[in-house]
């Protein structure tokens, strides 16, 4: 796809910190990674697709096609990297899935993410008579990756634009196997990772510090993917 010797710099569409730290330690320093904070005009897009393929494509989609009119924000080859994700479990029938970020806040129909300690203590309260054989869980993460293209072709649609930027994406999924513990463990992470038991492991991701969570994490997995795919 690219030369290992081209500079690479992904625009991560996202203005999770916690997230962006992440991908930047798996991904290493050889890769240029920039956010939405980069951009304050970026536009917000709608993660209302009912997958996390759905949402990462949109997102890297939309946000490639804003930056193309503006130039590329690097040498090299430019690339959204859009990155949806959250937690499946078997007992809740793969719940909260794509509402991972907002699971506390459907009870309410407040707008925007929920604050992570009203997630967990939602999910422990929905988990509280499940015994531990039956409280198996997925971490799930689909990124996208679409190129910058700087030049749109003058007979182009807006149309026939947005199917080049969808054909000219890619994605890489990973998933992390493991079970719900019953009370959060731990001060690292974020999200549900106090209550995140990776399968293996006595530790919850929390527990058991970024170098190791980095090396089995969903997103960790799908990072390793895109690695090759980009030859870094």
């Amino acid at each position: 796809m690219t030369q290992p010797s081209e500079p690479v710099t992904l625009v991560l569409a996202t203005r999770n910190a916690h997230k962006a730290e992440e991908i930047r330690a798996i991904l290493g320093a050889g890769v240029r990674c920039l956010t939405l904070a980069d951009f304050p005009g970026a536009p917000a897009v709608a993660e209302n697709a009912p997958t996390f393929a759905g949402n990462a494509i949109r997102k890297a989609v939309e946000l490639a096609r804003w930056l193309s009119a503006r130039g590329t924000p690097g040498p090299g080859r430019t690339f959204v990297l859009a990155d949806d994700s959250g937690l499946e479990v078997d007992a809740l029938n793969g719940a909260p899935g794509v509402y991972s970020a907002r699971f506390a806040a459907l009870d309410s129909g407040a707008a925007g993410n929920s604050p992570d300690a009203a997630n967990n203590e939602k999910l422990l309260r929905l988990l509280s008579d499940v015994p531990p054989e039956k409280r198996t869980a997925r971490f799930r993460c689909v990124l996208a990756l679409t190129p910058v293209m700087t030049v749109e072709p003058e007979s182009a649609s807006p149309v026939c634009y947005t199917d080049a930027f969808e054909i000219e994406t890619q994605t890489f999924e990973g998933i992390c196997e493991g079970s719900i513990d019953f009370a959060p463990r731990g001060e690292g992470g974020f999200g549900y990772d106090p209550l995140f038991v990776p399968t293996g492991f006595n530790q919850s991701f929390a527990e058991l510090g970024e170098e190791t969570k980095n090396r089995l994490s969903h997103r960790a997995r799908a990072l390793a993917a895109l690695r090759t795919a980009l030859r870094l």
